[in-house]
């Protein structure tokens, strides 16, 4: 189902009971749609939470006419590198090796634990999203975003077409091409590019995925396999003044993921 007459309104959590909205949209998405789990989830509750969570601006969209249950519809976890000192390190670098972006002299912010509510996958709520996130990296001057985003399930043959594509493709540049750390590093360059079947492949990106590479973002190099949380995981990054002058008033009027 797709909500027909939403009135959405984006903004910024404050206080604990958004935090823990923004944390049971993600347990619905996550952990009971996808599989995940892990230490940090908490069944009982249904929330989806870690660690990193007090220390991050999260951004949520709301749907002010839902009359039952929560409002928040759709979520994105923000760190900005001013914000990174207090927690000591990004969420990424559990799995990608960040020290090309960190040593770039660049504004970096990382996104995070992006989910959308099922019942407005296909409406317009991604696009209002889009354009809250787009005011808060004008707000604070972001130059490089960068995340983990993922693909659903372990199975590395079955995602090959989709990995050796976007290798293939969407590769970073050198100076924004992080790694997979070296001890679960998972090659993506799995399929010749003359032997990939390449219309099926893309249509295997998830659609967040394939809004950033419409936006001008890159991968970075190698995957990582997330057994706990039954993904395959790559880091998308963006570099805001590599964008064209398309790109850009595609990404401020928002995107439709």
């Amino acid at each position: 189902m797709v909500v027909s007459s939403p009135e959405f309104s984006v903004r910024l959590a404050d206080g604990p009971e958004d935090l823990r909205a923004a944390q049971r949209l993600r347990y619905e998405v996550f952990v009971a749609e996808l599989g995940a789990d892990g230490p940090h989830v908490d069944h009982n509750a249904r929330l989806e939470k870690d660690e990193f969570d007090p220390f991050f601006d999260h951004l949520l969209l709301e749907d002010l006419s839902r009359a039952s249950g929560d409002q928040v519809v759709a979520v994105y976890r923000l760190l900005r590198d001013d914000q990174m000192p207090s927690v000591g390190r990004y969420y990424s670098e559990t799995e990608y090796d960040l020290t090309v972006l960190k040593h770039s002299g660049r504004k970096l912010m990382e996104l995070g634990r992006s989910c959308l509510h099922p019942e407005y996958r296909g409406g317009a709520a991604m696009l209002v999203m889009w354009n809250g996130l787009a005011e808060y990296v004008a707000d604070h001057g972001i130059e490089v975003m960068f995340g983990t985003a993922s693909f659903h399930g372990t199975d590395v043959a079955a995602l090959a077409p989709s990995l050796s594509l976007l290798h293939e493709r969407h590769l970073a540049p050198p100076e924004l091409r992080v790694r997979a750390v070296a001890e679960r590093f998972q090659p993506m360059d799995l399929i010749p590019y003359d032997q990939i079947d390449r219309k099926p492949a893309m249509l295997g990106v998830p659609a967040l995925i394939k809004a950033y590479l419409r936006l001008g973002g890159y991968v970075g190099e190698g995957a990582y396999v997330d057994h706990a949380f039954n993904t395959t995981d790559i880091c998308l990054v963006m570099d805001a003044h590599r964008l064209s002058a398309t790109q850009k008033s595609i990404y401020s009027k928002g995107l439709k993921a």
